[in-house]
C-alpha cells in the first residue's frame, strides 16, 4: 500500500485517530496515538518519542527515536467505535539520522527474512498461542478465578468461553488474520485460537495483533485475558508453539522430510538451550516446562507431544516442524529471528538430527536438557556467540541484564507461585 491508498481508506472509514504501535525488547507492545491528518508527516519524517522512558531502549542523554509506520500493516480496530474509527500501523524504529535502531525487533526479523529470500529460502510461520480467561472484580481487576471449569475440547455450558472466542475470531478476521480453529484447552478457563500461518514478519505482527484483540474482547466481556506461562499452579501452562515450514524453489522441504529440513531442525535443537532466555523470559516460565506436555529435554519426535520439537502428521502444504518450548511472554520478533538463524546454521553445517526420542518427556537419547531456571538460561545465553551473531550486542546486554536482575530478585525473595503471578500479571 502507498500513502494514496491509505488516504482513501482514512476517508472511506472516517478514521480520525491512528495508533503507531511497536514492541519493546521484552515483547511488550507500546503505542502512540496521532490524528489521522498527521499520517503523511509520520510516513515521511517519523514521529519522535522519548526512548529513555522505554526500558531497554535508550538512556536520557540520547533519548530521541522516531517511529515510521509500515503502511502494509494498516488495520482498523474493530472493538473501537465505528464513528471516528481508530486505525493501527506497526512501525519501524529509527535514529534521527535515519539509521535503524538496534532494538527494533521488526527490523531485525525483516532483514533476516530478506536475507533468506536472497539465498533462495522462504518460510511460513504459524504461532499457536494459549491463554486463560479470568473473572474480574467490581473494579475490573483480575481475580485469578477461572471463567469456567471446562477441560480439553469441552462444549457449552461447561465451556463458557465459546462466545468470547467467537467474537475474537470475528475481530481478528476483520484485522486481516485468518482464524482456522478455536477450542477450550486443558486448564480451567484456558483457551486456544489458531490462525493461518504467514511469512515470518507478518506472523510476528499477527501474534501481537492477536494478543491485543484477545485482551480487548475479554475486557468487553468483563474478563481478564492472561498470557502468563503458568497462571494456575497444578494446571496446564500456556505455550506459544511455533510451527515452521521451510521452502526452497517453492517446495516445502518438510514434505517428505528432506535432508535440508532435518538439518534446519537440527540447528534449532543445537541452539535451543542458548535461545531459552528469549523463548521463556520470565522466572515463572520455568514452572511450565517439564509438566503437562511442555518439554524439558532437547529432543524431537513425530508424535510425542512432550518433546522440544515435533514433526506432526501432515500432507503437502501443511508439513512442518513444531517448536513446543516457547511461551507467550516471549518477544516474537526476537524469538522467530533466533529460530530461523539457528535453522539456517544447521543447513550450513549440514547437521544430522539425533536419534528420535521415545517415551515420555524425560526420555532423551542425548539426555540434553533445557535450562531449568531463568538464571541458568541467562548464564547459557551470556556465553553464546550465536545469540550475538543474530541480535546486536547492545540489545543482548540490556536484555540479559534485566533478566538477571529479575531472576536474582525472585530467588532472593523466594517468591511462591501466587507472588510470581501477581508480579507478572500485568506484563503479559
Amino acid at each position: 500500500m502507498d500513502i494514496a491508498d491509505i488516504r482513501q481508506l482514512l476517508a472511506e472509514y472516517e478514521i480520525k485517530f491512528i495508533r503507531l504501535a511497536f514492541c519493546d525488547i521484552f515483547g511488550r507492545q507500546k503505542n502512540i496515538a496521532i490524528m489521522a491528518d498527521e499520517l503523511e508527516h509520520a510516513a515521511s519524517h517519523g514521529i519522535s518519542f522519548d526512548a529513555s522512558a522505554i526500558k531497554g531502549f535508550m538512556n536520557i542523554s540520547e533519548s530521541d527515536l522516531l517511529l515510521f509506520p509500515d503502511l502494509d500493516t494498516f488495520s482498523i480496530l474493530p472493538w473501537r467505535p465505528s464513528e471516528r474509527a481508530v486505525a493501527r500501523f506497526y512501525c519501524f524504529i529509527k535514529y534521527p539520522d535515519g539509521r535503524p535502531f538496534e532494538g527494533d525487533g521488526r527490523y531485525l526479523l525483516s532483514s533476516l527474512e530478506n536475507m533468506s529470500l536472497k539465498e533462495g529460502y522462504s518460510f511460513l510461520v504459524g504461532p499457536e498461542c494459549e491463554f486463560y480467561l479470568f473473572k474480574t472484580d467490581d473494579d475490573g481487576q483480575p481475580t485469578l478465578i477461572p471463567f469456567d471449569n471446562a477441560g480439553y475440547f469441552d462444549i457449552s455450558p461447561l465451556d463458557r468461553g465459546e462466545d468470547v472466542r467467537r467474537e475474537i475470531c470475528f475481530a481478528i478476521e476483520e484485522m486481516g488474520l485468518k482464524p482456522e480453529r478455536s477450542h477450550h484447552e486443558h486448564g480451567p478457563g484456558q483457551n486456544e485460537i489458531d490462525f493461518r500461518c504467514s511469512s515470518p514478519l507478518k506472523a510476528a505482527d499477527d501474534l501481537m495483533t492477536f494478543k491485543t484483540a484477545v485482551k480487548a474482547i475479554a475486557y468487553r466481556h468483563g474478563l481478564y485475558a492472561s498470557f502468563l506461562p503458568k497462571p494456575i499452579e497444578g494446571e496446564s501452562g500456556s505455550g506459544l508453539h511455533m510451527n515452521l515450514s521451510l521452502y526452497e524453489a517453492g517446495e516445502n522441504l518438510f514434505d517428505g522430510e528432506k535432508p535440508k529440513a532435518m538439518s534446519f531442525m537440527s540447528g534449532i535443537l543445537r541452539r535451543m538451550g542458548e535461545i531459552t532466555a528469549f523463548a521463556n523470559p520470565l522466572f515463572s516460565s520455568f514452572e511450565r516446562l517439564g509438566q503437562f506436555e511442555a518439554p524439558s529435554s532437547i529432543s524431537w519426535s513425530h508424535q510425542n507431544r512432550s518433546t522440544l520439537i515435533r514433526i506432526p502428521y501432515a500432507v503437502g502444504h501443511d508439513c512442518r516442524m513444531e517448536v513446543r518450548s516457547p511461551d507467550p511472554s516471549a518477544n516474537p520478533y526476537l524469538l522467530i529471528s533466533l529460530l530461523l538463524a539457528a535453522g539456517f546454521e544447521g543447513i550450513k553445517d549440514t547437521l544430522i538430527p539425533p536419534e528420535e526420542a521415545k517415551g515420555d518427556m524425560f526420555s532423551s537419547p542425548s539426555d540434553e536438557r533445557l535450562p531449568a531456571s531463568l538464571s541458568s538460561a541467562v548464564e547459557v545465553a551470556e556465553k553464546s556467540a550465536f545469540i550475538r551473531s543474530v541480535i546486536p550486542e547492545k540489545i543482548v546486554s540490556l536484555y540479559l541484564d534485566e533478566k538477571r536482575k529479575d531472576a536474582c530478585l525472585c530467588e532472593r525473595e523466594s517468591l511462591d507461585h501466587m507472588a510470581l503471578v501477581r508480579r507478572y500479571l500485568s506484563f503479559v
